[in-house]
């Protein structure tokens, strides 16, 4: 029986499209890099950000304490620099005294990875609907249109509380019920460069060379487009660690024995007046966090999006 091979010549000009393309986004990552030198407030928010990355997955390694076992003999402590501190608890500690320095890695670690894996999905629903919808328009364009503009007349946070009430505190479930919702800007923007990009002149020899609608889609107008994916991805990440951080607070995110900073701030509620760093200290973390994200994404923004480039 004879073995059917693929041709040498299609398999060495795929293995070149690749590398060709793994250099052109090596090179773009490269003139970002020098372009965040030119913007100081995003360069500081990018070193920020990395900063949390590395605190996040070294956490088990900064600190020995247990994120869930306490010491009821050591409740409250304040942290170090404050009257009755002590470094073995830098942070102090919680009303059930779990060492607060800990808890609060740990829900940088929850903070970060809710943040990334629902903005990664909704990226990807959001593309991919808004890629078809836009190029092959039709009956399936206003289908998922109509359900974006029936999402999007709901307030996120209520619709997001309505969610987790329905489906319970979960990991999954949180990431379900932020995704349900934010993949719809994803849609609106691809689906819009999509219409804008369709009607290009190389779009048009890309069609009379012979390609498929699929492949051009895939290979002629997504690469042009990314850049914008990539930069609403970065400021809607800010936004979802935020919802996520408002669930928690509300008892309706993550279950109780997972540290998450909103469920830290709602725990400290009640010792405001005389143990202030519960819930101050976790609050803090948010702040800085998000706020770095969007000077990030704020800085992307305007290296990335050729429109904001003034001619000189």
């Amino acid at each position: 029986m004879d073995h059917i091979t693929a041709p040498a010549g299609s398999i060495a000009e795929r293995l070149d499209e690749w590398r060709l393309g793994l250099g052109l986004w090596w090179r773009s990552m490269k003139e970002i890099a020098g372009h965040l030198r030119e913007h100081p407030l995003a360069l500081a928010g990018a070193i920020v950000l990395v900063i949390y990355v590395v605190l996040a997955v070294l956490s088990p390694y900064i600190t020995p304490y247990n994120i869930n076992r306490g010491n009821l003999r050591e409740r409250l402590i304040p942290p170090a620099w404050e009257e009755g501190g002590t470094w073995d608890h830098p942070l102090g500690t919680d009303p059930q005294g779990r060492d607060l320095l800990a808890r609060i890695l740990h829900g940088g670690r929850v903070s970060l990875t809710v943040g990334v894996l629902s903005v990664g999905i909704s990226a990807l629903i959001g593309t991919v609907l808004g890629a078809l919808c836009g190029f092959f328009r039709g009956w399936l364009d206003n289908l998922v249109s109509r359900v974006a503009d029936l999402l999007l007349a709901f307030p996120y946070l209520i619709f997001a509380i309505g969610m987790m009430a329905f489906l319970g505190p979960g990991f999954g479930n949180l990431i379900m019920a932020l995704t349900f919702k934010s993949w719809v800007e994803f849609f609106r923007l691809v689906r819009g460069e999509m219409l804008a990009q369709k009607t290009q002149e190389y779009v048009e020899a890309a069609r009379v060379s012979g390609e498929g609608k699929l492949a051009i889609i895939a290979r002629e107008i997504l690469p042009n487009i990314y850049n914008s994916i990539f930069v609403l991805a970065t400021l809607r990440m800010g936004y979802l660690i935020i919802m996520e951080a408002s669930l928690s607070f509300l008892g309706l995110g993550l279950p109780a024995n997972i540290p998450a900073w909103g469920s830290m701030v709602s725990a400290g509620r009640d010792y405001l007046l005389t143990a202030w760093w519960v819930s101050t200290l976790p609050g803090i973390a948010i702040l800085i966090l998000v706020l770095a994200i969007n000077l990030f994404g704020e800085g992307l923004r305007d290296i990335l999006d050729p429109r904001l480039k003034v001619e000189t």
